[in-house]
């Protein structure tokens, strides 16, 4: 029998950036930490009629309209658990995204995760949209990696972009001292 060869050593595999952990009709799922501008406990929104279901309404964030798009219906997933600390998730502009910032309405926020967590990355042909970029293995098990700047449609982005102006202009005839509602 041959004596055994040393066997040449693994590559390390991709490794994820900071990320923002939080849960998503039972399922966890992260977005990039340098996408994130804040975490917001869920303010009462101003939800005018007429808006496409996604769209949750609309915070005052210091005198700017600013939209809520509930993540789980802009995804085709079903509500989470209804539970008072439900969260939103404030986006920077995304390069490709829509033109003003925008927050994403989750179950809840788990965590800030460290660089450093093994990522296994998917092709976007495994994702609709190519919004999952990746899977990323947390402490408390995987999670979907999504690409903050596919999130909406071009579509989606220009008719958000339309309501914000709308919504902003509301704000403006009644000043920004309160909430828009």
């Amino acid at each position: 029998m041959p004596p055994p060869q040393d066997l040449p050593a693994e590559e390390p595999g991709p490794e994820a950036g900071p990320l923002v952990l939080f849960d998503l009709s039972g399922q966890p799922c992260a977005l990039p930490r340098s996408a994130v501008r804040a975490l917001l406990p869920l303010p009462r929104l101003d939800s005018p009629p007429g808006l496409p279901s996604p769209l949750a309404g609309f915070m005052n964030l210091g005198g700017t309209a600013v939209p809520v798009v509930e993540l789980a219906l802009l995804l085709g997933l079903p509500r989470g658990e209804p539970h008072p600390y439900r969260h939103l998730i404030l986006l920077d502009r995304p390069a490709g995204g829509p033109e003003s910032a925008f927050a994403l309405l989750v179950d809840r926020v788990a965590d800030v995760l460290p660089a450093g967590l093994p990522l296994r990355p998917l092709g976007a042909e495994r994702s609709p949209g190519g919004i999952v970029t990746g899977e990323i293995a947390t402490p408390v098990g995987s999670a979907h990696l999504l690409d903050p700047a596919r999130l909406l449609l071009a579509q989606e982005a220009a008719i958000l972009e339309a309501l914000s102006e709308q919504a902003q202009r509301r704000l403006a005839q009644w000043g920004t001292a309160g909430d828009l509602a």
